[in-house]
């Protein structure tokens, strides 16, 4: 009797497609000299080369949140690359560090690139990937980091901004901004100023740029981040999750996505 309920089920079961099979690899790759340290993310039942992301970290360093983005990613069906900015896998346990460690890559571009562009190649290289196919977002320290990029004309097929800083040293030029822009900011975040906001929209315009900003009500700096509220109250900064717009600035980015990479 028991084998006659078993047989069924057992058919059942072999029918059924392959279940996604998430990898995550701990990648290292040098830039400069430097080792960086990175996190690889891909479905490997998917058996057919797809869009590569490269996921750019918040100020705090190379950490488990931009590896959980890279896997969500890697969810949709791309190869995704959390990348290192630091070097080493560093990571900063207090604003002061975090200030530190970024100030030095946003006061030195040249620097910048060269650990972007490592990172890139190591993405396109991946078996996983379609080479033509590139795109980068970033959060925060991040997301003015991809920002970057694309004013510098890096061969991307967008780039999209989670609370990032807008303002910059070197603004775009016509005719050189290769990459789709899209800006996903909280209308509270006290670090995006309206000056800076006028500003970037005007040099977008200038530049002929291919851009979008979106502002939600409310949300304050990293509202992407479930950690950001006890990070805010632990070092008194305006930091704080925000269910409704992370959840919509992911709706953003899926949509972004599928238009660009697809």
């Amino acid at each position: 009797m028991k084998h006659y309920f078993l047989l069924p089920v057992m058919i059942m079961l072999i029918s059924l497609p392959a279940a996604a099979a998430i990898i995550g690899e701990e990648v290292s790759y040098q830039a400069g000299g430097e080792t960086m340290k990175g996190y690889l993310a891909y479905d490997d039942s998917l058996g057919k080369r797809r869009g590569g992301i490269l996921v750019v970290h918040e100020w705090w360093g190379h950490n488990d949140y931009a590896r959980i983005q890279a896997r969500k990613l890697a969810k949709l069906g791309y190869t995704a690359l959390a990348v290192d900015m630091y070097g080493n896998g560093k990571q900063a346990a207090h604003p002061k560090d975090a200030a530190a460690f970024s100030s030095k890559l946003k006061n030195n571009l040249p620097l910048m690139q060269e650990r972007f562009k490592a990172a890139k190649k190591l993405l396109k290289d991946h078996d996983t990937v379609l080479n033509t196919r590139i795109a980068a977002i970033g959060y925060c320290f991040g997301g003015g980091v991809v920002l970057e990029m694309a004013r510098q004309g890096e061969k991307l097929k967008g780039v999209v901004s989670f609370h990032g800083s807008l303002a910059t040293r070197q603004p775009a030029k016509k005719g050189k901004v290769r990459a789709r822009i899209l800006i996903l900011n909280g209308e509270a975040d006290p670090f995006v100023k309206a000056e800076h906001i006028i500003t970037f929209k005007q040099e977008m315009e200038q530049a002929g740029v291919d851009y979008t900003y979106v502002s939600y009500p409310d949300a304050k700096h990293a509202f992407t981040n479930p950690g950001a509220t006890y990070l805010g109250k632990k070092f008194g900064l305006p930091l704080e999750y925000n269910l409704h717009a992370d959840t919509q600035s992911w709706k953003e980015l899926e949509s972004f996505l599928s238009e660009i990479l697809h």
